[in-house]
């Protein structure tokens, strides 16, 4: 795909379509191609910041994640984890079969 400062193509549009299993018409190429050149552009312009004294961070906010101590402790009885289930077979779940004929998992 086209570096930001390059222009983006449709060809750049078209790839991103096929890696994300998309299928575009000629107009939402068009379109898209546009579309994401602006997004590219704004992203762009966070490389105009000048960020050498701005120190990392994970979050925006000052927060600290309060963990109880790691013991062992009861599970939840079966009876109770299956009570809102739609479908069951206890002590299973059932749940629609997601995974064809050869699918090789």
């Amino acid at each position: 795909m086209a570096a930001m400062s390059e222009k983006l193509t449709e060809n750049d549009v078209r790839k991103v379509a096929k890696l994300s299993r998309l299928k575009l018409t000629d107009d939402q190429v068009a379109f898209y191609t546009d579309q994401l050149a602006h997004v590219l552009g704004y992203i762009d312009k966070l490389s105009e910041l000048d960020v050498d004294n701005v120190e990392p961070m994970a979050h925006p906010t000052d927060m600290t994640n309060k963990l109880r101590p790691d013991e062992p402790t009861a599970g939840m009885p079966v009876d109770a984890a299956l009570a809102n289930a739609p479908a069951s077979d206890p002590p299973f779940f059932k749940v629609p079969k997601v995974l064809g004929e050869g699918s090789g998992a």
